[in-house]
């Protein structure tokens, strides 16, 4: 790894934002290719991120500026990723479901995925499940990521799974779920494809299931 990648990647795990930039700058005029820094450096940066988290060592507060950091790479890279036509793992629609109104959750699992080489559509929050039907007949998606941060609005991950199966379009693509009150079980049990407990698990989960 070239010295400007090992202080980018010291920089995303200190979530220094203005570091990330410089050095992902002078990387670049160094002739280094965006993809070499997204998948030498940038995700493998965010994967050690979230082995600290679940190691219990960074926290919620430490994921998201490291979060932040990544992002600020990553926004210089995405254009040159275009023009290089770098191959994404697949395409990920995410949103918080009916009722809920909850982002930091959903904006991490986002950032995360994005992290791991995913495109990612943000869908936001409070979303019906025609919008994510709607997703799922035009965009073309490779998984629909929904969230639910209430006992109360879980029901609406149900009823999202139902209408799409009354629609014809449940089998077009995989579905993932989380958030505070969902569990393993809990998704197993109503037809989901995946359950991811936190953001990092998120990413993880994501790229099993699109290799299954």
């Amino acid at each position: 790894m070239a010295h400007s990648q090992e202080l980018i990647y010291k920089a995303i795990l200190d979530g220094e934002e203005e570091v990330v930039t410089e050095h992902v700058n002078l990387a670049i005029q160094q002739g280094i290719s965006a993809s070499r820094l997204l998948n030498e450096t940038l995700i493998p940066a965010m994967t050690e991120v979230g082995d600290l988290f679940e190691k219990g060592e960074y926290f919620v507060p430490e994921m998201l500026i490291a979060a932040r950091a990544m992002k600020a790479g990553l926004f210089i890279l995405k254009p040159l990723l275009v023009e290089a036509k770098a191959d994404s793992l697949g395409k990920v629609a995410i949103g918080t479901v009916k009722g809920d109104l909850h982002d930091i959750g959903k904006n991490l699992v986002a950032i995360m995925l994005e992290g791991a080489g995913f495109e990612v559509l943000d869908l936001g929050i409070d979303v019906p499940a025609e919008k994510f039907i709607q997703v799922v007949q035009e965009d073309h998606v490779d998984i629909i990521a929904m969230s639910a941060l209430l006992t109360t609005t879980m029901a609406n991950i149900e009823i999202t799974l139902r209408m799409m199966q009354e629609q014809g379009v449940r089998d077009r693509v995989k579905i993932m779920v989380g958030g505070a009150p969902l569990t393993r079980d809990y998704a197993e049990s109503i037809g989901a494809d995946g359950f991811a407990a936190d953001a990092s698990q998120a990413a993880k989960e994501a790229v099993s299931l699109m290799s299954r």
